[in-house]
Formats: structure tokens, sequence, C-alpha cells
């Protein structure tokens, strides 16, 4: 079977709603070539297990890459991915050159090519990701170890936004807690919840395709028992309480649950906040205070800022 290798070269802010775009589409073998991922893990301390080669990486902004099956519904497919990139505008996010191209693969070479991308990276103190296919050995008596499989995740959980989530529920997550993840992606957030002491997570996300990457992912790490995973549009008709909510979506999405959020949440309890960039941090911020929360911590990565919020006891 021929496939089309889409590459998009962007910038660093776009690469999650693009991701999300060529998943909608049905893309595969999702492969993110960020030149800061090698600088991102050596300079925070983390990245010992980082096996990246710079050659592999633009010299200039982001540049991904997804596959397509080569069929006559390609051109169009094509055109979608380009139309839904050029809506991001609307929100104020940074394209970079924007610039997209297309070129034939076999599927042996796409098999294989884009795996080369993916190596166990550890993101936090205890936490490291790595691809299922690796056989990856914990270094120390404390390390949690997060099992994905990035054909179907979007992205290998090392982007800025991902890191500071999972630093944020390291900080915060409690054993015994119930957890609601917002948006669960592939599922990383959920699965770092738990093997951080959470009880239970609900993952909850609009688009199919992350419910069924998040459920993989959830199996591959044997915690179908606590993470139950739902298709619903953000918080729409939860009831349930929780102690920690997190979210790593764009800020404009976050501020519309923001009230919601605060009623899920049990007194004392979290709200995690992550996706937002630099020109949005004013907005999620009064946002939350609007609402009732606290401001207890707010960590920047690169141009990208999570924000933790306490609801009053």
């Amino acid at each position: 079977m021929k496939w089309s290798e889409i590459t998009i070269l962007t910038a660093n802010e776009a690469v999650e709603p693009i991701s999300n775009i060529l998943h909608e589409t049905g893309a595969s073998g999702l492969v993110i070539e960020d030149p800061l991922d090698i600088e991102r893990f050596e300079g925070e301390g983390f990245g010992e297990v980082v096996e990246l080669d710079p050659e592999n990486y633009p010299d200039e902004g982001v540049r991904i890459k997804a596959y397509l099956p080569m069929n006559s519904f390609l051109g169009e497919t094509v055109d979608e991915i380009k139309q839904a990139i050029n809506q991001l505008l609307l929100y104020d996010i940074d394209l970079g050159k924007n610039q997209v191209t297309i070129s034939e693969v076999h599927e042996e070479e796409w098999a294989s090519a884009w795996k080369k991308y993916y190596k166990p990276v550890k993101i936090s103190n205890r936490i490291t990701i790595t691809p299922t296919w690796e056989d990856y050995q914990p270094v120390s008596t404390d390390e949690l170890i997060i099992e994905l499989d990035p054909g179907m995740a979007f992205g290998t959980g090392t982007h800025p936004t991902t890191v500071l989530s999972i630093q944020g529920l390291e900080a915060y997550v409690k054993p015994g807690d119930k957890v609601i993840d917002v948006g669960c992606g592939s599922g990383v957030l959920s699965i770092a919840s738990v093997k951080l002491g959470a009880e239970s997570v609900q993952a909850f996300d609009l688009d199919e395709v992350a419910v069924q990457s998040t459920k993989l992912n959830v199996k591959l790490n044997h915690l179908q028992d606590q993470v139950a995973v739902k298709q619903n549009n953000l918080l729409d008709g939860v009831e349930s309480q929780a102690d920690v909510i997190v979210s790593n979506i764009l800020a404009e999405i976050i501020v519309r649950f923001v009230e919601d959020a605060y009623h899920n949440l049990r007194p004392g309890g979290y709200f995690i906040t992550s996706g937002i960039i630099q020109k949005k941090k004013q907005l999620v911020r009064e946002r939350l205070v609007e609402a009732g929360f606290h401001i207890i911590s707010v960590s920047e990565m690169e141009d990208w800022v999570s924000i933790v919020a306490k609801k009053p006891e």
C-alpha cells in the first residue's frame, strides 16, 4: 500500500491544534520534529534517556508529519487540512511559515521511519514516557513508567504543555484522589494521575479519535479498572465531584468551562490548566479568579503557561 506523507512547517504554539486536525482527518503515525525537544530536556535536568539526532530536525520552527493513504479522496482531505489549519488564525495562533508539502512513501518505509523519533523520555522527577516497542528499564525505584502508542496518540507527551500538566499533577495529586481529565487526547494525563496515586479518573474528549486513543493507551498500561473514558463535550452533564481537574487544551476553550470546573471540584480541590500561550495567560487567570478560584501557581516553559488554581475550602 502507498501512503502520502503530509509535512507542515509551522510554529511551536500550533503543534497541538494541528496534531488534533491531522488525527481528525484520519492521519496515522504522527511525527513532530521540534528542535527544542533536544534542548528542553537537557536544560531541565531531564532527558538522560533521550536519543535524538539533531540532523532530523528543522533549523527553524517545528515540522509536523503525518501519513494518509493514497486514494481518490486524498486531494479533498489535504484541502480540508489546509483550511482547518488556516482557521486557527481566528484564535490568534501563530502558524509560523505554514508551509504544507506532500510526498509519496511506501508502507514499509512509513512503518519504520517515524519510529526513530520516539525514544523513552523522562519528563518530570518521577515520570518517564516510553513508546510501546522500546524495552525500557527503570533507572530508579520511584520512577513511574507510562507506555504510549504514538501511532494513535497526540504526540509523545514531550510537548511543553503536557510536561507542565504532568508536573502539576505530580505536585498536587494525592493517594486516593478522584481526577477528571478534560480533553484527554492520548490519555497521558489520565494515566499519569493513576500512576501518581489517584484512585480513579474520568477522561473526557469530544473527538472520537482521542477517546479511542485514550482507551488504547489506558489498556496498554493496564489501568482499565481505574480510568473511565467517555466522549463528552468538556464537562457538560457531568455531576461527579473530583479532587483534581486537569485540562491541557486551548485557552479559549478553558475559559468556557471554568464555572463547571468550580462546580465539579470538591472544596480545596485543584484545577490544573495548560495549553495556554503567553498572550492568553491573563485572560485565563482573570477568568479563574472571577469564578472564585485562588491562583496557586503559574509555571512557564518556552512560550507556554500552566496555571494551577484552588477552590476555597
